[in-house]
């Protein structure tokens, strides 16, 4: 259950990787959202709901659940009503709280998550499991995992967005609001003397300044969605940029990676914490893209693409998952 889910979001991305996952290893799951596609639509749980939720109805949706897997609804109280009572509802049940980003993350959002005994915590990145530690409680961490083989053919895709054969083009596979930084991504695409193609819809507000950035680009710019799958988009591409000042994992990092494509990453910690941990090599500003381009090794698209194979392979999720399951065996 999450705030929304079925959207393009990391948090519903990865949602349905876990479902997968659990009906894997023999569980039926069903889904409950505030907003979007789920199988039971609970009024007042979405994130930007400024209605009370529905109690009766969060403790209905839930009855027939012997686990309740709360996607970031219990971590990141973006609607503290509903973040609340989906807490209330959980006290003293079997949950797995998986945590993509955490309140002390954001400003305003406060410094507490809720816990009780019955609780499971898994955080999607190293960092965040030691925040929750300082703070009294104990966690686990699984990373996102991808599927690795995925195919994909990139030429029908930039014939279908009208970037030229021979044009370069960087693609920033986002959505649109303010941490995600399309600045940049946009000074990149100028440094490569690329055109720039960003996916997602602007959000929070972000409409305004959205259309100020893309309107003064000094470099031709694309704005929709894949008009394909998001293998083919990375496919299309020449150089992939995530520049965010902040991002719970960073999927589009290793998305990229796996499609072997050149990868500008921005600040965000979790960048530097999955190149200690698993290898992977990205590169931190234009300049060094550049360079690169200029004299391409091929070595460095093979290792992040064999890093992610190893230690993120979404067959060996199922796997990662049956330990967590283990605590109420």
């Amino acid at each position: 259950m999450s705030y929304r889910l079925g959207g393009i979001d990391g948090v519903s991305v990865e949602a349905v990787k876990w479902e997968n996952a659990l009906r894997r290893l023999g569980l039926e799951v069903f889904d409950v959202a505030g907003r979007g596609r789920a199988d039971r639509i609970v009024t007042g749980l979405d994130a930007w709901d400024t209605r009370p939720p529905d109690v009766d109805a969060l403790r209905a949706a839930l009855a027939d659940a012997d686990l309740v897997v709360a996607e970031n609804i219990c971590s990141l109280p973006l609607n503290r009503n509903a973040s609340e009572a989906v807490a209330d509802a959980l006290v003293g049940r079997p949950a797995l709280l998986h945590h993509h980003d955490l309140p002390w993350q954001r400003a305003g959002m406060g410094d507490a998550v809720r816990d009780d005994p019955s609780w499971q915590h898994v955080t999607v990145n190293r960092a965040s499991a030691g925040e929750l530690a300082e703070r009294g409680i104990r966690a686990e961490t699984v990373y996102n995992h991808f599927p690795i083989e995925v195919p994909a053919d990139g030429a029908a895709t930039r014939a279908e967005i009208g970037v030229a054969p021979e044009e370069r083009l960087v693609l920033q596979p986002t959505r649109a609001i303010a941490r995600k930084n399309i600045a940049l991504g946009l000074a990149v695409a100028a440094e490569l003397g690329a055109a720039f193609w960003l996916t997602g819809p602007a959000e929070e507000g972000y409409e305004t300044e959205l259309s100020e950035l893309l309107g003064a680009a000094a470099v031709p710019v694309r704005h929709r969605p894949a008009p394909g799958t998001m293998a083919e988009a990375y496919a299309a591409a020449d150089a992939v940029v995530l520049p965010s000042s902040r991002e719970g994992f960073g999927n589009p990092a290793v998305e990229a990676s796996i499609q072997r494509r050149p990868v500008m990453v921005g600040p965000y910690p979790v960048a530097a914490e999955l190149e200690a941990e698993l290898g992977f090599r990205w590169f931190r500003t234009a300049a060094e893209l550049a360079d690169w381009m200029e004299d391409p090794d091929p070595e460095v698209l093979d290792r992040n693409r064999a890093v992610a194979a190893e230690g993120l392979d979404l067959e060996l999720l199922p796997g990662r998952l049956q330990g967590l399951l283990e605590r109420w065996d």
